[in-house]
């Protein structure tokens, strides 16, 4: 089975996707990964845009900071990246993302399938109360679902904190690499989310995005 795994977070950026799927430590990082079981590369990805908009709350245990969440009741829109990826992958990259090993036959897999399940018949499921154990399912592109995980509660439950350079900068670059935008509408966009607002100012938002875009 085939599904698209969505990213609006730092995996938009296809390199730092690429330590999921084939694993170890990203430049930077404070985390190695174990990888996909099977570590082909996505066999396509797409821009796609999702209802909502995602904040940054918590504390990255791979780059110190807030992390990006999904929620689709906030106004405006999300953008975000969608791999074309085995329903195996997806677990994979889904156990790494809630500090699970991969792979594991007696919870992770079955509890994840049923979830892709529920979520694809109703729109959500949860696989447990940690961030990025909420599944959520916005839709299909070419018949095929849609999938990504998010915190069990909104922005406005949540405790924004702000991202992480680094992090930030990752954001940007898939920004550009799966969606063209210019500089300045990644700045204006970046700078209003829920934990860059009022944290980030514009100015800085914007030198790291140059800095970012010219190191690809």
């Amino acid at each position: 089975m085939l599904v698209w795994y969505v990213s609006y977070g730092s995996n938009m950026h296809a390199a730092r996707l690429g330590w999921y799927i084939g694993g170890g430590c990203p430049p930077g990082g404070k985390r190695t990964y174990p990888g996909c079981r099977d570590r082909r590369p996505p066999s396509r990805s797409a821009a796609v845009s999702l209802p909502g908009g995602i904040y940054f709350a918590g504390e990255s245990g791979a780059w110190t900071g807030g992390m990006a969440f999904y929620d689709p009741h906030l106004p405006g829109e999300a953008a975000a990246r969608a791999y074309l990826v085995t329903l195996e992958q997806f677990t994979d990259i889904a156990a790494q993302e809630m500090y699970r090993p991969p792979g594991d036959p007696t919870d992770l897999v079955p509890a994840t399938g049923a979830a892709v399940d529920a979520a694809v018949a109703s729109g959500r499921a949860t696989l447990g109360p940690g961030r990025y154990e909420t599944l959520v399912c916005p839709g299909r592109r070419d018949g095929v679902p849609l999938l990504t995980f998010t915190a069990p509660e909104g922005a406005s439950a949540a405790r924004c904190r702000p991202p992480a350079p680094i992090y930030l900068s990752m954001i940007a670059k898939g920004l550009r690499e799966s969606h063209g935008w210019p500089a300045e509408r990644i700045v204006t966009y970046l700078s209003a989310r829920p934990g860059v607002a009022g944290t980030w100012p514009p100015d800085a938002v914007a030198a790291l995005v140059d800095e970012a875009l010219v190191d690809g």
